[in-house]
């Protein structure tokens, strides 16, 4: 179970770093051919997403990794699996419904991860 907990984390940090890289770094009118829902919130919010991406990545190795304050690792990847619980309520809302399959795996993935992790699997 500890493998597939240690893929699913990495899955999930290599797809919210650069996600998060890219949101942080573009302007919303670069992101708008690929992300419609950046419209709706101000600049700043979605590069506040951006950086809570990253934060997550990083939460979902680094503490189990290192073993440095390990229970930050579910509750990284619980935070993650929120953010996806509200992306799914945007897409839903903006009838973005080629979206909702990511979400809904990534939503998955990160609640693995997080019920693993505080489990102790």
């Amino acid at each position: 179970m500890d493998i597939a907990l240690w893929v699913a984390a990495g899955l999930l940090a290599a797809l919210y770093l650069v996600v998060g890289f890219v949101k942080l770094t573009r302007g919303k009118e670069r992101l708008r051919s690929r992300m419609g829902w950046v419209e709706d919130f101000p600049d700043v919010v979605v590069r506040f997403i951006g950086l809570c991406e990253i934060a997550g990545a990083l939460g979902v190795i680094l503490p189990w990794l290192t073993d440095v304050v390990p229970v930050l690792t579910p509750i990284a990847a619980a935070c993650l699996f929120l953010l996806q619980v509200l992306a799914i309520m945007v897409h839903v809302r903006r009838q973005e419904t080629s979206q909702l399959t990511i979400n809904v795996l990534l939503a998955l993935l990160a609640a693995f991860v997080a019920v693993g992790r505080f489990a102790g699997w």
